[in-house]
């Protein structure tokens, strides 16, 4: 259930003293080929972390062999500096690995980086450094849950998963507990199939699984400097599968993924599906739901197992969806408290007791349809960001 279940990937996590902690924070994947496709999506945060810059340059190149990536520290807003020491990072990961393997052979610009960590701070170079050169070491084809739990950060549990397709797979890993906002993507993933994919293909079915799983996952509005997502093919079972079939297998890990996210969000009490509907656009749903989720009334209620439906009602008002205000229905937990803009069935019906959590909302004005998953705003996730840097 990792990285390294598709033929072709070995990985490492091992700890380089990056966390005080002393828990594992330098992680490596490594595709040995045949083949060494890449696609990736990247933050839209006009401030993006150096080893987004970097990574973004190397998928571009089409060919990735190494992920290297770490924890402890995100290498953001640290300047010119800061990218040197990302491209010094892929240098002697590449030297490293064709020193161990002469085979691999390859160069700094086949080696993808990822950080995550706290902003505005440059990191150990001598420590990381080091990291990977254990982490060279210690690659293997079972090192996949240690490379998953040396990317956590606030995570309490390390995000892995696997789908199957026929005679290939697709494996992932995830990290993410804050900063859970789309555009993309949401917080660091690397995916590996060992199914025989070009990059073009890769890109195109990496895209359309990120835009309804990643994209559609808002934990607390907060879009992160570093967030990648990458899918790495080795090529390694020899089977082409269609464009369809890679799409579906990938759009089933990042889904699985997503919800994983969700769940472990930093204090989430509660695991929000808010399902729109009657929507005139798809874009329109998605804008609905969204609003929904990054509304702190409607989060704080839930936590407090509150239906509310008068704060979600004015969540969906703010936005430029297509409706009429006296035509919106509005369910929590199957419960419809809100029928033509006013109060229908007695709220005190809807039993929020439990984790899981759906809200639907009918805006009556077209086909379309879209979730967006979050969770509630607790005074532990408060506490948590209020002394995350110390």
């Amino acid at each position: 259930m990792t990285v390294t279940t598709p033929r072709g990937f070995r990985a490492a996590g091992v700890a380089a003293g990056l966390k005080t902690s002393g828990a594992n924070d330098v992680a490596l994947v490594v595709n040995d080929g045949p083949d060494a496709g890449v696609a990736g999506v990247f933050t839209a945060n006009r401030v993006k972390a150096a080893p987004v810059l970097w990574t973004q340059q190397v998928v571009h190149g089409g060919v990735v062999r190494a992920v290297v990536l770490n924890s402890g520290g995100a290498n953001a807003c640290t300047g010119p500096a800061g990218f040197q020491d990302t491209h010094a990072t892929a240098e002697h990961t590449a030297a490293t690995l064709t020193a161990s393997s002469p085979r691999l052979m390859l160069g700094a610009g086949e080696v993808a980086v990822c950080s995550t960590g706290l902003i505005g701070e440059r990191l150990p170079m001598t420590a990381l450094l080091s990291g990977v050169r254990n982490a060279v070491r210690g690659l293997s084809r079972d090192g996949g849950r240690a490379a998953a739990d040396a990317i956590m950060t606030t995570d309490t549990r390390p995000k892995t998963t696997v789908a199957a397709g026929s005679g290939w797979t697709v494996g992932g890993m995830a990290k993410g507990a804050g900063m859970l906002a789309p555009a993309m993507a949401t917080m660091l993933c690397v995916l590996t199939t060992d199914a025989v994919a070009g990059p073009e293909i890769l890109d195109a079915a990496l895209r359309a699984a990120t835009r309804v799983t990643f994209d559609r996952i808002d934990s607390d509005g907060c879009m992160s400097t570093n967030d990648t997502v990458l899918l790495l093919s080795s090529g390694a079972s020899g089977i082409e599968p269609t464009e369809a079939e890679l799409t579906a297998a990938v759009t089933a890990a990042c889904h699985d993924l997503a919800q994983q996210l969700i769940a472990d969000a930093e204090g989430a009490t509660k695991q929000i599906a808010i399902d729109v509907v009657g929507a005139a656009t798809e874009e329109d749903a998605v804008e609905a739901g969204r609003s929904v989720a990054r509304n702190n009334l409607v989060k704080t209620a839930l936590f407090g197992n509150d239906p509310n439906w008068g704060r979600i009602l004015a969540a969906v008002g703010t936005t430029a969806a297509a409706f009429e205000p006296d035509g919106v229905d509005v369910a929590v937990n199957g419960v419809w408290v809100c029928r033509g803009g006013a109060a229908a069935e007695d709220r005190s019906k809807v039993d929020l007791t439990g984790r899981d959590v759906t809200i639907r909302i009918d805006l009556h004005a077209g086909d379309a349809a879209a979730t967006v998953w979050t969770n509630d705003l607790s005074h532990a996730y408060v506490h948590e960001n209020s002394a995350y840097s110390t």
